[in-house]
């Protein structure tokens, strides 16, 4: 009877390492979807920073362009 009880304990412990295990990579991914969504965003900051000096640069000379033609 013992031996019953420690056998079926044996087997209950064994199917639930498995479950804990498998349950580990989902937090992994979760991580990496999270890294994945930061550098996306750090991205994005950095695309929308360089278009801003892009335009910034443009008007900067179109106005000396003015300012250039305006003396002849």
């Amino acid at each position: 009877m013992k031996k019953l009880a420690a056998f079926i304990l044996l087997g209950a412990l064994s199917a639930g390492l498995p479950v804990a295990v498998s349950a580990q990579p989902s937090t992994r991914t979760m991580s990496q979807s999270r890294a994945s969504l930061k550098a996306n965003r750090k991205q994005q900051k950095g695309i929308k920073k360089y278009a801003k000096a892009q335009r910034k640069a443009e008007r900067k000379m179109l106005k000396t362009e003015r300012k250039n033609s305006r003396r002849f």
